[in-house]
């Protein structure tokens, strides 16, 4: 199973800790540091110094790792038109030199909407597979054509769709607990589809929904990855497991029951449970980014182990 390192800066970061937090992704040999969308925190956290941009952000790290993928989980698609983001990803991936990858979403969160003055659309969904039809389209246009697209949210004339990524194709990522319309937009468009902070049964039916869209839509099943996002607590002993939990304002057995918590073994055996329903990728939401021996530890007995 690969392992990803997730996290959330919006609840409390700047540019300077995620370069660090990705530079150790990178060193202690997880395969991806990926970041939420979001522009105000969320909870009790202060959120200090104030929230970074998604894209932004991951134009830097582009620049200053090697080897790691990079992307989102997930923007938020009322944040950026489509036609805009397609440019701003396939610029970054080929500042990465083609280690980009797209996870997005219809957006969820209203309060920040309403903190930044950025519209928020009741019909997100019909958006959203707008969106997917025109970034995906933009990139698949061959050299020298033009793409249209006439929507009801989105019209696009004669554009060069230009520039290409780096990469022949961008993976893109789509994810979420929507019975009907997530796993059919996931069949359609999707790399990747990913199901956030979820337990093992909510997980296996629906993978197995998407599985079965997947069919519908005359794709193999297979040609989607399957993965999970999921909160990590791990220590070496009891305490450190409760010292790190204290840490993120969470409980052990809560995190136990709802993440990736408690020893390497812990963790290591939980883990192949959701193997064992297809899961082939973990994004570990990562909370603490000050506690790099955290990190280690992952990387040291739990990563190892699944080499």
């Amino acid at each position: 199973m690969d392992l990803r390192i997730f996290t959330e800066p919006q609840q409390g970061a700047d540019y300077e800790t995620l370069l660090t937090v990705a530079k150790a992704t990178e060193d202690l040999g997880f395969d991806a540091f990926f970041r939420s969308d979001h522009y105000l925190r969320m909870g009790s956290a202060d959120g200090l110094p104030g929230p970074t941009d998604a894209w932004i952000t991951l134009a830097g790290l582009a620049r200053e790792t090697k080897r790691i993928r990079l992307g989102t989980l997930m923007t938020a698609g009322t944040f950026r038109l489509p036609g805009v983001l397609a440019i701003q990803v396939a610029q970054v991936d080929r500042m990465s030199c083609g280690r980009i990858e797209l996870g997005l979403g219809a957006g969820w969160f209203e309060e920040e909407h309403k903190a930044y003055g950025i519209p928020f659309p009741a019909e997100r969904m019909s958006r959203l597979e707008e969106q997917l039809a025109v970034i995906t389209g933009l990139w698949a246009t061959a050299p020298g054509a033009t793409f249209d697209h006439r929507g009801t949210h989105y019209q696009l004339e004669n554009s060069p769709a230009l520039p290409k990524p780096a990469q022949a194709k961008v993976p893109v990522l789509i994810g979420g607990h929507g019975a009907k319309r997530t796993p059919r937009l996931a069949a359609r468009y999707a790399d990747e589809f990913n199901m956030p902070f979820a337990s093992i049964d909510d997980s296996r039916r629906q993978f197995a929904r998407v599985r079965a869209a997947a069919a519908e839509a005359g794709r193999k099943a297979e040609e989607l990855v399957y993965s999970n996002a999921l909160v990590v607590c791990v220590g070496k002993d009891d305490a450190e497991v409760a010292r790190r939990a204290a840490a993120i304002g969470r409980e052990v057995d809560e995190l136990k029951a709802n993440g990736l918590a408690g020893s390497p073994d812990e963790v290591v055996e939980k883990l192949g449970t959701y193997a064992a329903i297809g899961s082939s990728r973990a994004y570990l939401q990562l909370l603490d980014l000050d506690d790099l021996d955290h990190l280690q530890l992952i990387s040291d007995r739990v990563l190892s182990q699944l080499d």
